[in-house]
């Protein structure tokens, strides 16, 4: 008899694509244009914050909801925002990355047979932080622009087909991985409202909130009426800094939702590296007067249209993104028909790695067929991608 050593509720995940394409990426010497994180460093003056952190002995447990100055400085940025005043002591909760406190919230929330809305494609995390929890997803897909739509787009009569009394959470995403669409405020009103109605509660995840183009606005779905006291905002410095390895997150939220992650947060991770905490106050406090957000934009627009520029000659049709670190890129002019195979054709044969979207789909019909590519990286590493996918174009 074959004994499994996995629980159930973990059985199902295996290893994940982005597992396999970035093995694939590091043993073909393939450039890595397939997972989300910058190849350049941080700012220097935010590693410096850290340094000085450590050496003034910033080194045993912090609280367990987080260094009271980097909870003050999360709450200055909100205000700043001219999002909400928001209370450091109740309203704020640091994580182990973004990661851990949607986990937490997810397990602090949803209760066996609890339905969640998921809108997919969706970030990866989010379907096995709902299947571990007991919870029973519930999908919603976003429409890639066309049939008169700019962006991608979802259709309000599917999203309230959905909800029903045992809708628990709504998960949302924006600036949405892997889309890059920024929600518009009369779909986070759609949105609302029907929370509002069936009396459910929305996790989003914002942790691009910094990182919009194209004359999109970011806007918290908690500061539309009535959203407060039923959102749990999710944020983190990895991406908004360049420091993906600090795993420094956050939620903003009510008492009532902040208590309810709190409690299970205490057993997963307990506290988050306490230097860290230090520098990311630091970032934050910074950030506010110093002009990185503007120098950070301005930036990620540079690499974000080179690498537009780059897929568009090399016959891939680029999708316009509104935000996140990611282009998707039509490759029905390949010839491949699906998007598993040409990544893994692109890794191998071409020595550039891209992420297939179906793997942030749960329903795998109807499928565009697209590629992600991440953007987050150096102006050299991108034409060191541009050179190799030119040289197969010449060559097919």
């Amino acid at each position: 008899m074959t004994l499994s050593l996995s629980a159930e509720r973990v059985r199902q995940f295996g290893t994940t694509i982005f597992a396999e394409i970035s093995a694939l990426a590091v043993q073909c010497g393939a450039v890595n244009l397939g997972q989300g994180f910058p190849d350049f460093a941080g700012p220097e003056w935010v590693k410096q914050a850290a340094i000085e952190a450590i050496t003034a002995d910033a080194n045993q447990y912090a609280p367990y909801i987080g260094v009271p100055r980097l909870r003050e400085a999360i709450a200055a940025t909100w205000q700043a925002q001219g999002w909400r005043t928001v209370d450091p002591v109740t309203e704020v909760t640091v994580t182990s990355g973004a990661t851990e406190a949607l986990f937490g919230a997810v397990q602090a929330l949803v209760n066996p047979g609890d339905e969640v809305i998921l809108f997919e494609p969706f970030y990866d995390a989010y379907l096995p932080d709902v299947t571990m929890a007991g919870g029973v997803p519930r999908f919603v897909r976003l429409h890639p622009p066309g049939d008169g739509h700019a962006t991608w787009w979802f259709d309000p009569a599917e999203l309230q087909a959905v909800f029903s009394p045992r809708t628990r959470l709504l998960m949302l995403n924006t600036p949405h991985n892997p889309t890059g669409k920024v929600f518009r405020q009369d779909e986070l009103e759609q949105i609302a409202d029907l929370c509002q109605t069936y009396d459910v509660i929305v996790i989003s995840d914002e942790v691009y909130d910094q990182l919009v183009f194209a004359g999109a606005t970011h806007l918290p779905i908690a500061t539309l009426p009535g959203m407060w006291e039923r959102t749990l905002t999710i944020n983190s410095l990895g991406k908004t800094f360049s420091l993906t390895g600090w795993k420094i997150g956050y939620a903003v939220g009510p008492a009532s939702l902040n208590a309810a992650l709190r409690a299970a947060h205490q057993w997963i991770t307990f506290a988050t590296a306490t230097p860290l905490q230090f520098a990311a106050a630091a970032a934050l406090e910074g950030a506010l007067h110093n002009g990185y957000y503007e120098q950070f934009r301005a930036e990620y627009t540079a690499r974000y249209r080179l690498l537009e520029e780059i897929l568009v000659s090399v016959g891939l049709p680029v999708l316009p993104t509104e935000g996140s670190y990611f282009l998707m890129a039509d490759i029905t002019p390949t010839g491949f028909h699906d998007d598993v195979t040409f990544c893994r054709y692109l890794t191998q044969e071409v020595g550039v790695a891209a992420i297939p979207p179906s793997a942030f789909y749960a329903r795998q019909h109807d499928l565009p067929l697209l590629a992600r590519f991440c953007f987050a990286k150096r102006p050299e590493t991108l034409r060191a991608a541009q050179q190799r996918l030119l040289a197969w174009r010449q060559r097919s």
